[in-house]
């Protein structure tokens, strides 16, 4: 059902959702929802809790709201409880929060974007754009990560070219390009950076969305020039794109004894940047 998973923000907090192309609507991870609107320390509990007090309202989650696979904070997809914005309005009913009406809005106006954005591409890339503003991200910053995304992109869409399934093997071929050219797969990268639920790439430095963007883009060339059938020689594959970082890092590291790969964070990066706009203005 679901045609493609993306991150919307509410209040700078992240809610996981799926477009479906078929309907034309999205559909939201209920549980993320639920997060947002009461700050619950345990939203799953917080909602199984929800389902037995209002009996009307587990029937109707029950009947109505579809299992949808979205992207974990692993990476890896997993069925989550779903629901489109009608259906979330009625579960909204039944939640006691300041913030339903103001969440009301929000989802009527991520509708209309949606169906803004199919007549008009551009919009999608404006609309990232916004939204890392509002998180305190640099112009630079947002240049490469929105370039890292189409990049991200051409490779997944080379390897549904090839057969390759989102899930398990997008994943195994992730780490492996990062294990290659940064010395630590995804799970081992986000714990170097103090990271939980956190987006990897949302917490990368410029230098490091260069080079791993130079390792996918290299990824998606040798896979197109040599085509791989196995699993096996995808891995290959893998592991010759993220080398061709892996060798720009050391070089890049050796000129400068400067390390590429950083602990920083956004928070961190967010509070340098920030300093050096300090400093420019002050010099103006």
């Amino acid at each position: 059902m679901e045609k493609g998973n993306s991150i919307k923000l509410f209040e700078d907090k992240k809610i996981r959702s799926a477009w479906n192309e078929e309907e034309e609507e999205w559909y939201f991870s209920v549980v993320d929802v639920i997060d947002v609107l009461t700050d619950s320390a345990n939203p799953t509990d917080y909602l199984k809790k929800l389902r037995k007090r209002d009996t009307l309202l587990g029937d109707y989650i029950g009947t109505n709201c579809p299992q949808v696979a979205m992207t974990t904070e692993t990476g890896k997809q997993r069925k989550t409880l779903a629901a489109n914005t009608t259906q979330l309005f009625r579960i909204i009913q039944s939640i006691p929060s300041k913030k339903a009406e103001p969440f009301k809005l929000w989802l009527a106006e991520v509708a209309k974007q949606r169906l803004d954005q199919l007549q008009d591409p551009e919009l999608s890339i404006e609309q990232a754009m916004t939204d890392y503003k509002r998180l305190g991200y640099s112009d630079n910053w947002i240049n490469q990560r929105l370039k890292s995304i189409e990049i991200r992109k051409n490779l997944t869409d080379e390897w549904k070219r090839l057969g390759l399934e989102e899930g398990v093997e997008f994943a195994t071929l992730t780490d492996i390009i990062y294990k290659t050219w940064a010395g630590k797969t995804a799970k081992e990268y986000k714990k170097f950076k103090d990271l939980k639920k956190e987006n990897l790439r949302d917490n990368m430095t410029n230098k490091e969305l260069v080079l791993n963007m130079l390792a996918e883009l290299s990824t998606k060339e040798i896979s197109e020039t040599t085509n791989p059938e196995s699993f096996p020689e995808h891995k290959d594959v893998a592991r010759r794109g993220g080398n061709i970082a892996k060798e720009a890092r050391m070089k890049l590291e050796a000129e400068t004894g400067r390390k590429v790969v950083s602990p920083l964070n956004a928070k961190s990066i967010r509070s340098i940047e920030n300093g050096k706009k300090e400093i420019q203005d002050s010099e103006e």
